[in-house]
């Protein structure tokens, strides 16, 4: 099968790197020429340092590679999709199966990322989704990992799980690719927030507090959205949720650490220096919750923080003060 991927960012790199295992032709390519002819010549990826490249794996900056693909992965940022999908669009056929990794929510149109890449290339080709706890760091190296390839139609998401599985990456079928696209697109927004926590000297039994009321909140928006609870209990919920609130390899959660000490939101990302998904997040999870009228306070207060310029240290009195709550009468996801 010939297989390209679209966005030479880590993730992009490790997920091209499992399509090269597998024995597809594969090709990573990048917006970048002079990235994808230094990626090409010296077989590593500054942003996925120590791990050498297959031999076979082509890496590319012309979108000319496109021509013929079978299965077309973008991983591109979550800002960059829509532009993405329209660079594509004239290579893609009906043959084609389109998998998004991004995790975001468009700003102002309030659009999944397989939603936009639907509308940029004209809903030329069948769009999975391909979400889970997946840090490209340890994907690289071949530690076990797992995720879910979402799409409505199931045998696109078996095509999906059957190009991408194997001894250290294993994948699960869903036809929920809402609920697995919020949850990719939330937790980041989440793992912001911890980060922020680590930052003002919390420690494991706020980090706790804050993400499982966040999984309340999560579940709340998905199944007001046409989600499935048993989503958000899984690998993309849960399971992406816990890795990257977690890790100091998630930049969220760096950038929040950053943040927490005093930094701006924009110096914390430049400090990062690379893109931090939660910032834009948390701005489109803020719009479309509005738009849709469901209350999540701790995404509304990351907002706040974030563009607003709200002093984090009054964010904790306020949730912890809020109304009295009976956990298991008045939580949607339990």
């Amino acid at each position: 099968m010939k297989a390209v991927v679209l966005g030479s960012g880590g993730w992009g790199t490790a997920l091209s790197q499992v399509l090269c295992d597998n024995g597809h032709e594969t090709t990573l390519w990048s917006h970048d020429p002079a990235k994808a002819e230094q990626v090409a010549k010296t077989r590593e990826n500054p942003l996925l340092k120590g791990v050498r490249l297959p031999d076979a794996l082509r890496v590319t900056g012309d979108l000319a590679c496109l021509a013929g693909a079978d299965l077309v992965v973008c991983a591109s940022p979550s800002f960059a999709v829509r532009e993405t999908g329209r660079k594509m669009a004239p290579y893609l056929t009906e043959r084609t199966v389109l998998v998004s990794v991004s995790k975001g929510i468009e700003r102002d149109t309030n659009l999944r990322m397989s939603q936009v890449l639907t509308q940029a290339t004209g809903g030329v080709c069948r769009v999975a989704a391909l979400s889970g706890p997946s840090h490209a760091e340890e994907v690289g190296i071949r530690l076990p990992t797992g995720c879910v390839s979402a799409c409505q139609d199931r045998e696109t998401a078996r095509f999906v799980q059957d190009a991408f599985m194997n001894d250290y990456f294993r994948i699960y079928t869903s036809d929920d690719i809402v609920g697995v696209e919020l949850c990719g697109a939330m937790k980041n927004v989440v793992a912001l927030s911890c980060g922020i926590c680590d930052g003002l000297g919390f420690q494991d039994n706020t980090k706790a507090l804050l993400m499982t009321r966040s999984m309340a909140e999560l579940t709340a928006l998905g199944e007001h959205l046409g989600g499935t609870r048993r989503t958000f209990g899984g690998l993309a919920g849960m399971g992406d949720l816990i890795v990257t609130c977690t890790s100091m390899h998630s930049r969220n959660r760096r950038a929040g650490i950053l943040i927490g000490k005093g930094m701006t939101a924009r110096e914390a990302m430049e400090e990062v220096g690379a893109v931090v998904e939660g910032y834009y997040a948390a701005e489109s999870i803020h719009q479309l919750a509005e738009k849709e009228g469901v209350e999540m306070p701790i995404c509304r207060c990351a907002y706040e923080v974030l563009y607003q310029g709200r002093d984090i240290r009054s964010v904790t009195p306020e949730l912890m003060g809020r109304a009295k709550k009976d956990e298991l009468l008045e939580t949607t996801w339990l």
